[in-house]
């Protein structure tokens, strides 16, 4: 007897690689327990798959590079510069962005006010919901301002007739809100599952790069803090942008993780308020508002988040611990480098810390693990421990390494001048970046070869 037609294939949830059977381990990206099984997609055979736009049956031409019209298009400005900075100067048109974060961080929020933003400018925009109706939306949209006509708002989840409204009104700028709620009929598996959310993302990127519309799509994050559905979704989009922070705090940092039209890793930080979402356009000064004068265990280093300098402060207790393991805790870093920065200490200094607990956070709720912050910790760490405090004017930085030396980082001059700006009279860095950062003036800057180094100015 024949064997029956399979109806069924399994899904990796993390990368979407595809199998007939089900297994323990993804052959593609290694993890456990991510296949899921789910219907063979339907797809009908005169649905397009291209992304060069809508063929009406034409065969699609080949160009030469002659051919290729290379000028540059015109960004559409948000009108919110922090996240005009993140994109990298503004919207490219025909460009897919997708938004990624927690429940309640402010997703949906923020893209609202760019839609408040860019229909007062004139720009014809289109919001559509798969999760609000149209009354929620209005409601939520009131305490942001005014809207006008140039703003229409659709609640629908079918991506067919999605795609028949964006042909029709023709907008300039398209929200998805969100991915995980679009379906298509074709497609037999359930709303938010891999099969769909990856035919949602294929058709929205035909959409994007056919008919020249920027389109935002919202999408849900895991307990993990990535999107949730295959990981292909985020190899697809032009832009990946991530909201971070604690939605009971105030503040949020919009990171760029990808993007094809800028440089990437570039955040924007925001405040949360009644009126929404505002702008903090000196995220610097804001981490160092209520730094605590004369206490020991701070310091001020200089982290790089793209092409920004940020100012944080770096804070450290260490005290005899009264049980048998000493307590190790990291806010804001890697927990790790903390205890390899305590182990070089010891060692290389002669730091007896292996009987002290040890707590180190970075003031302002940032999320930084960039190597320039090592030799601010390690000498927090020491004046902590030998409760001795540091100037208040005295900011550092530099990667410290397993022999105690300290290495030079990247983009000096620019740490060097948003320390001047705020104020700050002492710079200690590598001595490898001291010539490099000598083109300052106005700050004074100590070069310093290892930890040791270091510890003896302090």
């Amino acid at each position: 007897m024949a064997n029956a037609k399979k109806t069924t294939v399994f899904f990796c949830q993390e990368c979407g690689y595809e199998s007939s059977k089900w297994m323990g381990q993804c052959p593609g990206c290694k993890s456990w327990n991510s296949f899921v099984e789910e219907p063979i997609a339907k797809i009908h055979p005169q649905v397009s798959r291209g992304i060069g736009g809508i063929t009406n049956g034409k065969t699609a031409r080949p160009l030469t590079m002659k051919e290729i019209d290379l000028r540059e298009e015109d960004k559409m400005l948000t009108g919110i510069g922090e996240l005009d900075r993140v994109l990298g100067g503004g919207i490219v048109p025909g460009s897919l962005i997708l938004v990624g974060g927690d429940p309640g961080i402010g997703k949906s929020t923020l893209l609202l006010q760019v839609c408040h933003q860019l229909s007062d400018g004139g720009t014809k925009v289109l919001y559509i919901s798969g999760e609000e109706s149209q009354k929620q939306i209005k409601m939520r949209a009131e305490r942001i301002g005014e809207f006008t006509d140039n703003l229409k708002v659709l609640c629908e989840t079918n991506l067919d007739l999605i795609r028949e409204t964006i042909e029709r009104e023709d907008p300039a700028v398209v929200v998805i809100d969100s991915v995980q709620t679009m379906y298509r009929e074709t497609v037999t598996a359930a709303p938010g599952s891999v099969s769909q959310v990856r035919e949602a993302t294929g058709l929205l990127l035909q959409l994007a790069k056919g008919l020249g519309v920027a389109i935002f799509i919202v999408g849900h994050v895991t307990k993990d803090g990535t999107v949730a559905g295959p990981r292909v979704l985020e190899h697809m989009v032009d832009t990946v942008l991530y909201f971070e922070g604690d939605r009971h705090a105030s503040y949020r940092l919009l990171r760029g993780v990808k993007n094809r039209f800028g440089a990437t890793d570039e955040i924007g930080v925001f405040e949360m308020t009644e009126q929404g979402l505002t702008q903090v356009s000196n995220p610097s000064e804001y981490m160092l508002n209520g730094r605590p004068e004369g206490a020991a265990g701070s310091i001020v280093s200089c982290s790089m988040e793209g092409t920004r300098p940020i100012l944080l402060e770096i804070q450290a207790l260490v005290c005899h611990s009264n049980f048998g393991i000493p307590r190790r805790q990291a806010a804001g870093t890697d927990f790790n480098r903390l205890n390899l920065l305590m182990a070089v200490l010891e060692k290389r200094v002669g730091l007896q810390m292996s009987d002290c607990d040890a707590y180190v956070n970075l003031a302002g709720g940032m999320k930084i693990t960039e190597p320039a912050m090592d030799l601010g910790i390690a000498l927090a760490v020491v004046s902590s421990f030998k409760n001795r405090a540091i100037d208040e004017h005295t900011l550092c930085f530099g990667e410290v390494g397993l022999s105690g030396e300290v290495r030079a980082v990247s983009m000096v001059e620019g740490r060097v001048k948003e320390a001047k700006k705020l104020g700050f009279t002492t710079c200690i860095l590598p001595a490898a970046n001291l010539e490099t950062a000598k083109k300052v003036d106005g700050i004074r800057l100590v070069g310093v070869k290892s930890v040791q180094d270091a510890i003896d100015l302090i």
